[in-house]
């Protein structure tokens, strides 16, 4: 569904299916279910989700091939207009998809989900028992919005291996506190914050304030990255929160 991807903190994004349901506060005013209903791709909620065509399947497979030859490694956005982890999605679509994310080495794959409680009792059934797990090219993601979504996903997310697990906290509505949630419990390797866009924006008074506390404990936890991605209706970034780093995958 894309080659180059305007998400700044992407190479590609690419869609193996299109459609999902609402299920928390960040859903409210989804872009995703506003282009679905534009342009006829798929019907939201609980509604059979719309696998893509091959020729799109076959796009990371080039993809690969260039990273490849440049000796590069290009970054994967996978689904932005789905969830992996849907439980509506068939169980062989996303064995398809796993066997393609192993197919593509060059390639860091960012599965990124507001449904973490699902990874655990999905993933081995598509990656196949006698595959070891984690591999080096995926990262994995939850989306939490605020304190009580962070605590809430961030639990099982941080249970689940993986050379990168990130938190997209976007669109920010309230603010995160608190990433260590018990002593000596896992942390993030990655934030990934934004305000939230469209006509419907909510929080833009509260957001840079947000924002800059969240930057502040990822600075003094010094190995989580910390990505500002945008400001609410896409304003200009202040020049304190010009910062976008990448994480680093951890050796396996």
């Amino acid at each position: 569904m894309a080659e180059n991807t305007k998400i700044e903190w992407a190479t590609h994004t690419f869609n193996p299916w299109i459609g999902c349901t609402e299920v928390s506060a960040a859903c409210d005013f989804c872009y995703a279910r506003e282009l679905s209903r534009r342009y006829g791709w798929a019907k939201w909620g609980n509604e059979p989700r719309h696998r893509t065509a091959p020729a799109n399947w076959q796009k990371p497979l080039t993809w690969d091939r260039k990273a490849r030859a440049a000796g590069e490694r290009h970054r994967v956005f996978c689904a932005s207009l789905a969830d992996v982890f849907d439980n509506q999605v068939p169980v062989q679509w996303r064995r398809d998809l796993f066997h393609l994310i192993w197919s593509t080495p060059n390639l860091d794959w960012l599965l990124l989900t507001k449904r973490p409680q699902s990874i655990g009792k999905m993933l081995w059934p598509a990656i196949g028992e006698a595959e070891l797990w984690p591999w080096p090219n995926v990262w994995l993601g939850t989306t939490a919005e605020n304190q009580e979504e962070y605590e809430r996903r961030w639990h099982h997310l941080s249970r689940i291996p993986a050379v990168v697990r990130f938190i997209s906290y976007e669109p920010a509505l309230g603010p995160i506190t608190r990433l260590q949630l018990l002593p000596a419990a896992p942390i993030p390797d990655w934030i990934i914050c934004g305000g939230e866009s469209g006509a419907h924006a909510r929080c833009e008074a509260e957001f840079p304030n947000w924002a800059r506390s969240v930057r502040d404990q990822c600075a003094a936890w010094v190995n989580i990255a910390f990505f500002q991605k945008q400001m609410v209706r896409k304003k200009p970034i202040p020049d304190d929160l010009q910062i976008r780093q990448f994480p680093q995958a951890r050796a396996i």
